[in-house]
């Protein structure tokens, strides 16, 4: 369904993160992947993970540095020579702004947390815009969670930058749209990854989710990675600026 198509990766971190089951349900499809790292500890796992895929290149870079940013985009020109997908998997929020009351966060946790897990969205779409416009278009796909709309414990800060990621998506849509670049997220259920160990209680919220979700359980990787797969495709192209739930129905419970 993909192929001859390319697509980059932000957010890589181990094979259990959200960003590899993207990955690997848009390699299935055919299409040839870019992926990034920060820093020399990521890099070996993000270069053995990308390995056995056909075409694939990594790329050092920083989403806090325009220049590293700039740098990713004329590697990915030079490289793959077009970009169909960008896939934003990128969250970041200092340990101590996780912990105890939203009420404490100081002015450089809430900055360091927007300028990471929301602003670089804006800065990543802006450098891939203009080739996808190239191509006649593309997909660029955000991950979010439902700390963004309702209180969840120990998500703090976090839960105001993906609320931040959420409304950049849907002004991003409306910008890019007579472009042919839709934009849009996924607010995924929790799911057992590196970032989400970093929640306190996360294992209770798993416990919790399972128990009131529709499905009764929690949702799984491939899952998440199927409907990026779906949004990277021509059968999502009449969808921009929307947010998909893939949490198992948990969205639309009440008390």
């Amino acid at each position: 369904m993909l192929q001859g198509k390319a697509g980059i990766v932000f957010g890589v971190a181990n094979k259990r993160s959200i960003a590899w089951a993207i990955a690997r349900a848009l390699a299935g499809a055919g299409m040839r992947l870019a992926f990034t790292y920060q820093g020399e500890r990521l890099k070996e796992n993000v270069e053995e993970l990308a390995a056995p895929l056909p075409g694939s290149v990594l790329y050092p870079c920083d989403v806090g540095a325009d220049a590293e940013i700039a740098a990713v985009f004329a590697g990915v020109e030079r490289d793959l020579g077009r970009l169909d997908t960008l896939v934003h998997s990128v969250a970041y929020a200092r340990k101590e702004d996780l912990e105890g009351e939203f009420l404490t966060t100081d002015r450089e946790g809430f900055r360091v947390a927007h300028d990471v897990s929301a602003y670089s969205l804006v800065a990543l779409t802006r450098a891939a815009a203009p080739l996808m416009e190239r191509g006649g278009g593309g997909s660029v796909i955000a991950m979010t969670y439902y700390g963004a709309e309702k209180v969840a414990a120990g998500y703090n800060v976090m839960g105001v930058a993906k609320a931040s990621l959420e409304a950049s998506v849907r002004y991003l849509a409306a910008d890019l749209g007579p472009r042919g670049i839709r934009v849009n997220a996924i607010s995924a259920g929790p799911v057992n990854t590196l970032a989400a160990r970093g929640i306190r209680g996360f294992t209770g919220m798993l416990k919790h989710h399972a128990e009131r979700a529709p499905l009764r359980r929690n949702v799984e990787l491939r899952e998440v990675g199927d409907t990026a797969l779906f949004l990277a495709s021509p059968m999502s192209s009449g969808i921009t600026g929307e947010v998909i739930h893939v949490d198992c129905g948990y969205f639309v419970m009440g008390v």
